[in-house]
């Protein structure tokens, strides 16, 4: 590929990144893991606080790449049909009375599950088909969602009363699990007086949908060599117990390793970090660069773990 293509990607990156930059304030390496993710396709787990700003930096990647934008405030009496959308009775012109699929919230590019482990599994499985295959069944007739479309899911680490913990099956189903750091003591003074001064604080366009599903296919191309893919396979293998080759804290601490989609996941990723770095070629840097963000919510503690205090991301760093 041209040198001009890669420049022009990392350049579209930057500019979003820049304008998302002047409404969110610090968080740079959430706002890009958040793009990348994006850009691949994915869909993000942001987990944080109440009050740090997931919401608003939601609205502010809306804004700045011109996505239609839906929130959907998870609760535990949501139901599914509240999600979807639900097959109602119209009486038409003539009088006949015909079965109509009122879509519902999830029919838009950039859909934000506000809270999602408030919801009961069975709404959050309605998220499930939406997330991995881009359809939505309603009664017998299966509907396609517009592209680009994506899932950014929030959700409080701390609070416990009255949530759901997302299953596996969904938690595999995110290409990124990001955490939403608090603030400095500098970023907090800039939060605070920007918040207090009575302007509303917005991004402007600076793409479109149709550009991001351009960067993505530019994207899918950039190759890896036999030697970096087979560094990856090992990284993913190594987070398994089972597996001999696996490091001690591992055998140890880890009940569950990583599924293959967390491989696609940690391969989508860095190739985007490849071309955002001026180069048309995955490194290893890259892999290493990807591995926290797609792996920590596939790495599943032993109860050993849990009650020493192990996190997913200390089980990363041993498999460098």
């Amino acid at each position: 590929m041209e040198e001009e293509k890669i420049q022009q990607f990392a350049s579209d990156f930057f500019r979003v990144e820049e304008e998302i930059g002047s409404v969110i304030i610090g968080q740079k390496e959430l706002v890009r893991n958040v793009l990348t993710a994006m850009v691949a396709g994915g869909n993000v787990l942001l987990e944080g606080m109440p009050g740090l700003g997931k919401t608003q930096l939601v609205k502010a990647v809306g804004d700045a790449v011109d996505l239609h934008f839906s929130r959907i405030q998870f609760t535990p009496d949501l139901m599914p049909a509240d999600v979807t959308g639900t097959t109602v009775m119209n009486r038409e012109e003539n009088g006949n009375m015909s079965f109509v699929f009122r879509k519902g919230p999830i029919f838009a590019n950039l859909v934000l599950a506000d809270e999602i482990n408030r919801a009961t599994p069975k709404t959050q499985s309605a998220l499930l088909e939406a997330m991995q295959e881009h359809t939505v069944t309603g009664g017998s007739q299966t509907y396609r969602l517009e592209e680009p479309f994506f899932v950014l899911a929030t959700q409080n680490p701390l609070e416990t009363e009255g949530t759901y913990p997302l299953p596996e099956a969904q938690m595999d189903r995110f290409l990124f699990k990001l955490d939403v750091t608090f603030p400095n003591k500098e970023e907090l003074m800039k939060i605070v007086l920007s918040t207090t001064d009575g302007k509303v604080h917005r991004a402007s366009k600076v793409m479109d949908g149709k550009r991001l599903l351009q960067m993505r296919e530019i994207a899918q191309q950039v190759p890896i060599a036999e030697p970096v893919a087979e560094y990856l396979m090992d990284l993913i293998l190594k987070t398994h117990p089972e597996n001999p080759e696996a490091p001690e804290v591992v055998r140890q601490y880890v009940r569950y390793g990583a599924s293959p989609r967390g491989a696609q996941a940690v391969l989508q990723a860095a190739r985007i970090f490849a071309l955002l770095a001026g180069r048309y070629h995955v490194a290893y840097e890259d892999i290493k660069q990807a591995a926290k963000p797609a792996l920590r919510h596939r790495i599943f503690l032993n109860f050993e773990g849990m009650t020493e205090g192990k996190t997913p991301d200390e089980i990363i760093e041993a498999l460098y």
